[in-house]
């Protein structure tokens, strides 16, 4: 696995920008570049599970694996969610036990700083570089909205 990184500079309140990465109504909203449809299935909560699925109500089984209001969120994806079954012990979800996706929020000049760090592979790796550039933007069009 290789982390990856992206960032962006966002100016509105990190609180603003949090609420919209987690927020029900507009995670949907910036996760649509990766797949129309998702939603995380989940309540934010350190310990706690999220299932991020798509519209067909598949996807990733995962837990928070850390969680610090408006600073920092880890997630540690586990394994796969289909028709309502978690599953952690194919070998292909053995592929992502050690798998984080993090997301870190600080303040520079009044504006708010957004990274996301995440692993993947090589045959995932082109797809992310492409896809969170989007995703960010739009985090910072819906964040930056009067």
């Amino acid at each position: 696995m290789e982390r990856i990184y992206f960032k962006i500079e966002i100016d509105a309140p990190k609180e603003k920008v949090w609420d919209i990465l987690l927020g029900e109504t507009s995670y949907p909203k910036w996760t649509a570049v990766f797949a129309e449809g998702s939603r995380a299935i989940t309540d934010w909560q350190a310990g706690s599970k999220v299932f991020f699925v798509n519209a067909e109500g598949d996807g990733m089984a995962s837990k928070i694996a850390e969680h610090m209001p408006n600073e920092y969120i880890s997630i540690q994806h586990l394994g796969f969610y289909k028709n309502g079954v978690e599953d952690y012990e194919s070998e292909e979800a053995k592929k992502w036990g050690d798998v984080f996706e993090n997301y870190k929020l600080s303040t520079k000049d009044g504006k708010s700083l957004l990274s996301v760090e995440m692993d993947t592979n090589e045959e995932y790796k082109s797809y992310f570089e492409e896809k969170w550039p989007l995703a960010l933007e739009k985090v910072k069009e819906l964040a930056e909205e009067a």
